[in-house]
């Protein structure tokens, strides 16, 4: 069995991953606050868990993963957008969801095992609170009620802060029902137009953090595998889980905690004040395909900064046009992965799925996908598909993007590859030479014909760019 190996928060280190339950393994992502379009470093967390769940699945069986990620339709910026717009609650939500889901299937993200909405969980947090109150964690204060950070000693070990420091530190006014400045909110009460549930301690609502705890634990247990999000969710989200979680149930909660860094756009910030924030829709309605924005995320690390740039959009766009002319030109249709899996020729590459496992190294897997598009023959060729598919860039086979009019994209993936592979072939002689001089011009007639090409751990691999010309390549 492959090994899966990930960097954990929680310890801080990269480790071999081995489920409490090989039958049921289990992950929980933090979805959205359904009151808007999800923006594009939104879905840099979703494409992380995606990938996760797919390769949890290749490696554990389909049937024995379960992955929730909730929506979070309870918040006061959701009550803000409607009474802005002066609409439903319900109809807010429902619509962002609809939205939600539109985008993420244009990015070709599978849905989750469970997708539970927070409304749907008051039961369960009502009798988490009870008990954390009971057990002496919490406490109820003008019809609010707390968490009493001091009453959990690990606080804070999760993101590495000190609980005195972050005292020290609050710049913010200290509510005065608190009794520590650190005490966050499991429920507030609720004013007329809020919404609001019948409590124990009044009309009111839940506080954020405790809708992932209880609905994690109503869905995946006391304990399970793999908890996750973007690395601005750390502090104070996931802390808090994790102490109202722990708290509750005398529990381990989440053994792997996996968090993604974040997005940047132009080297820069995405904000709103910089004029360079766009959601996932503004770019499928500029004509940017979900699986250009998908591979543009996919290639860089998740534990380093993405940066989002017109010039590695371009670059994946030329990759994909080239891959998927590929898989035209030979066929690929779901009777010819029928009659693979018949001759068992369908199966993963061994050094792609070794790269994807040892923490989620997309970036290595596309390289290696170059690598495996040379071949020649669907037989040759089952291992890239395969990892097409394992990345999501291709999900149904009956439908993949046609973006060169097939047979063009198949004559160009095999005549002129072979061209190209012969001068990176020549590049990399000359280089082992030290004859710069004919290496930069190799170089420069692969720059005159359009030619992409990426150096990766010593392995040059290469895709047409928007400005490909074949005819600058020389003989053939």
């Amino acid at each position: 069995m492959t090994t899966i190996r990930l960097h954990n928060t929680k310890t801080r280190r990269r480790e071999d991953f081995t489920p409490l339950d090989a039958r049921n393994v289990r992950l929980y992502l933090c979805g959205p606050t359904v009151y808007d379009r999800a923006h594009l470093g939104n879905a840099r967390n979703v494409l992380l868990f995606d990938v996760l769940f797919r390769l949890l699945r290749e490696v554990y069986g389909a049937g024995h993963v379960t992955y929730v990620r909730n929506f979070t339709d309870v918040d006061d910026k959701i009550n803000a957008r409607a009474a802005e717009a002066a609409r439903d609650i319900g109809d807010i939500t429902a619509e962002t969801i609809g939205w939600y889901h539109d985008d993420m299937d244009a990015l070709g993200v599978l849905r989750p095992t469970h997708e539970p909405r927070a409304t749907d969980y008051i039961d369960e947090m009502i009798a988490m609170i009870e008990d954390l109150i009971a057990k002496g964690h919490a406490y109820a204060a003008e019809g609010h009620v707390l968490f009493a950070v001091d009453s959990y000693a690990d606080y804070g070990a999760l993101s590495g802060r000190d609980v005195d420091d972050m005292i020290a530190g609050a710049r913010v006014e200290v509510a005065p029902y608190k009794r520590n400045p650190m005490d966050f909110v499991l429920w507030k009460p609720s004013g007329d137009g809020q919404p609001g549930w019948t409590s124990p301690w009044g009309y009111g609502r839940p506080g954020w953090h405790i809708e992932c705890s209880a609905m994690s634990k109503a869905l995946l247990g006391e304990s399970f595998d793999i908890h996750g999000g973007g690395n601005d969710l750390m502090f104070p989200h996931h802390e808090n889980e994790i102490a109202q979680s722990c708290c509750a149930t005398d529990g381990d909660f989440a053994q792997v905690w996996i968090h993604n860094e974040m997005l940047q756009v132009e080297g820069k910030k995405m904000s709103k004040s910089l004029g360079n924030f766009f959601t996932i829709r503004d770019l499928l309605d500029q004509g940017v395909p979900g699986e250009v924005i998908r591979l543009v995320m996919l290639s860089t690390h998740y534990g380093k900064p993405m940066d989002w740039t017109v010039k590695k959009r371009d670059e994946a766009e030329g990759t994909l046009r080239r891959w998927f002319g590929i898989l035209h030109g030979h066929g690929f249709s779901p009777k010819l992965v029928q009659a693979l899996k018949a001759e068992g020729k369908w199966q993963p590459d061994a050094e792609f799925i070794g790269v994807l496992a040892n923490d989620l190294n997309t970036s290595g897997a596309i390289a290696r996908l170059h690598v495996m598009a040379k071949g020649k023959t669907p037989g040759q060729l089952a291992g890239f598909a395969y990892g097409l598919q394992m990345l999501g860039l291709v999900n149904d086979w009956s439908a993949i993007p046609n973006w060169d009019g097939g047979e063009a994209g198949a004559e160009v993936s095999v005549a002129v590859a072979a061209r190209v592979d012969a001068l990176l072939a020549e590049r990399a002689a000359a280089r082992a030479a030290k004859d710069w001089g004919r290496a930069d011009a190799v170089r420069d007639v692969l720059n005159a014909a359009g030619v992409q090409v990426t150096d990766v751990g010593g392995q040059a691999t290469w895709s047409p760019g928007p400005d490909f010309d074949a005819s600058r390549l020389g003989d053939m």
